[in-house]
């Protein structure tokens, strides 16, 4: 079975924001990301993957057998836009949705081009749904 390519790495993420994100609007937001995440989780930020910020970790099983570990909550500063990694499939996310603000919906992950975009109370919100259906439906890291 393949390995999972995103894993946690010992990159410290402050050193990854100053050399990979080349705006200051961009690096303002996500100082600003890593502050509120850290709060919300009670966890510190890591590195998953190459470009991926994490916050806690949960363990996931398919019934296909393929199994690992991602982080509760995350984000990345890419180029165009942030991906959120801050979704988890319910109702009550969906409603949330409606009232969030300026995204595009991806696979996984909730696209924005700036914090601005969206409302942070919404968001709160959104990250606390996901934590709690994580704590509730995986073995988790942080019982935030």
């Amino acid at each position: 079975m393949a390995k999972n390519k995103t894993v946690e790495t010992e990159v410290n993420p402050i050193d990854f924001i100053e050399s990979y994100v080349d705006k200051d609007q961009k690096k303002a937001d996500s100082y600003q990301l890593i502050e509120l995440m850290s709060e919300w989780t009670g966890a510190p930020p890591k590195m998953w993957g190459p470009t991926i910020i994490g916050f806690g970790t949960y363990h996931y099983k398919y019934e296909s057998g393929r199994e690992g570990d991602m982080p509760i909550l995350g984000f990345s500063p890419r180029k165009a836009q942030f991906s959120l990694y801050i979704y988890s499939k319910t109702d009550k996310s969906d409603e949330l949705l409606k009232s969030f603000g300026k995204f595009k919906m991806g696979k996984s992950c909730i696209y924005v081009k700036k914090l601005e975009d969206i409302d942070l109370d919404i968001f709160k919100a959104l990250c606390r749904e996901s934590i709690n259906y994580l704590n509730d439906n995986h073995e988790s890291s942080h019982k935030c």
